[in-house]
This record gives C-alpha cells, sequence and structure tokens, in this order.
C-alpha cells in the first residue's frame, strides 16, 4: 500500500464484534497515532448517537476525541436537513432518533416529510405495517443503510438494517435514497474535515460491498480485513487476516 495521511476504519467487524475489540486492533491504531497518521472512525450503525459510539470505542481503549466519529445517523440527520425535511417518522431505535431530533428534525407520525429505516430489533409485523401506511402517505424514503448482516460476539451474525430496509422496499414498490456505505458521503465527509486529500487516505473495513466499494467511490486506498463479514478477498483488492499489516 501507498503512505497515507488519514485512516478511515469501520468498526463492526473492523475494530470489534458486540463489546470485544478485534486482536490487534488496538495496538495497531497506538501505533497508528504514535506515527502522525489522523484516524477516523466510520460505521453504517444507526442504532447509537455518535457520543454512544465514542464512549464505546473509549471503553475498549480506543483514542477518540471531538469529530473523529460518523455514522449513518448523524449522516441521514444531515441529508434530511440538507433535503429540507423538518419531521420524520422512523423504523429504527433511540440513538437513530435523538440524533435526528438533535438536527431540528421533529419524530412524528403525523404526515412526515420522511420515512427513515435502520436498525431495529423490535422490528415486528406492526412496525411495518405502521411505516409502509407513513410511506404510502408520501413521505419520502431514505435508509441509514443496506447492511444484510451485524456481527455480534464469537462469530455470529443477525439481522442488519437492509433486512428492515428491503421489508419497506417491497410493500412500498419503490427504492429509498440509501445514506452509508457504499455510498461515499460519510467518507468524503471525514476526509474534508482532516484536510487531506482522498489519494492520501485509506479506508479499512471487513465488507466488500459498503467499507471497500465506499472507499473506492471516494477515490482511496482500500484495505480488506477478514476478521467480520468477509473471508477472502477478491484479486486486486488489499487484504489481510488482521490489522497489522497497516503497520508493516
Amino acid at each position: 500500500m501507498n503512505a497515507f495521511r488519514l485512516a478511515i476504519f469501520d468498526l463492526d467487524g473492523t475494530l470489534y464484534r458486540g463489546d470485544e475489540a478485534l486482536p490487534y486492533a488496538l495496538e495497531v491504531l497506538r501505533e497508528l497515532h504514535r506515527r502522525g497518521v489522523i484516524v477516523r472512525y466510520v460505521t453504517n450503525n444507526s442504532s447509537k448517537t455518535v457520543a454512544q459510539t465514542a464512549e464505546k470505542l473509549l471503553g475498549m481503549g480506543f483514542r477518540v476525541e471531538n469529530g473523529d466519529v460518523m455514522t449513518s445517523a448523524l449522516a441521514t440527520a444531515r441529508a434530511l436537513a440538507a433535503a429540507g425535511h423538518q419531521t420524520a417518522w422512523t423504523v429504527g431505535e433511540a440513538g437513530l432518533n435523538a440524533t435526528l431530533e438533535a438536527a431540528g428534525i421533529t419524530i412524528t407520525k403525523d404526515s412526515p416529510d420522511a420515512l427513515v429505516v435502520g436498525i431495529c430489533r423490535s422490528f415486528t409485523y406492526e412496525v411495518l405495517d405502521e411505516a409502509m401506511q407513513v410511506g404510502l402517505g408520501g413521505a419520502s424514503f431514505y435508509a441509514t443503510n443496506r447492511d444484510a448482516t451485524y456481527p455480534y460476539e464469537k462469530g455470529r451474525f443477525g439481522p442488519g438494517a437492509g433486512t428492515m430496509v428491503a421489508a419497506l422496499e417491497t410493500a412500498l414498490g419503490r427504492s429509498p435514497v440509501t445514506i452509508g456505505k457504499p455510498e461515499p458521503t460519510m467518507i468524503l465527509d471525514l476526509i474534508d474535515g482532516a484536510g487531506v486529500l482522498p489519494t492520501e487516505t485509506i479506508v479499512v473495513g471487513d465488507r466488500l460491498d459498503t467499507d471497500i466499494e465506499a472507499g473506492l467511490r471516494a477515490g482511496t486506498q482500500v484495505h480488506l480485513v477478514l476478521t467480520g463479514v468477509a473471508t477472502e478477498a477478491p484479486a486486486g483488492v488489499p487484504s489481510s487476516p488482521d490489522l497489522r499489516a497497516l503497520i508493516q
């Protein structure tokens, strides 16, 4: 890989699984900081606020400062505000609602401007029906991300936000505006904030279809780690069994 000034890390499956830091993650990031590399964190997980995500990283021993974390919930809030939406109904969790509200978006089921779908571990037929009626009422349709699965400890996977998005997409007969990876928006925002070039940036993740694709669309270097979803890399994609290759 070429030299890089900014390293953007996916979280779930790349730095940790569930509440367990992955092997060598702490050591590698400490070494990158020591070398003067700018480190940023990006996640498609919309269930937590930026503050909650930062707190989780800090609790595991990672170094985190203000502005280091970008989540799909925050990116979605910015997208809604940019589109002029003032109200929304969500299929999601408390962190998504809190993030939207912090951006001035009112959460309401009464003719909202937007329907926002993220991971929702209390998803039921009733939740689906309720959201479907909102969508049929003309609300703009947004997906925080379309990850099919979500990695937990000990190699287990659960349904990701993409499963809820697919259900609403089927019910409504139309596709949402997708905010999270593989769209490059979050990556480009972090690059801009760091004041570097895309070519001076590396995006590191465990999913080809989101992390690596987002980096490629943003024009960065990419590196796939086989610690989460992907178990092998296609030809031409830099990869390694863990993160140690970044400091070798």
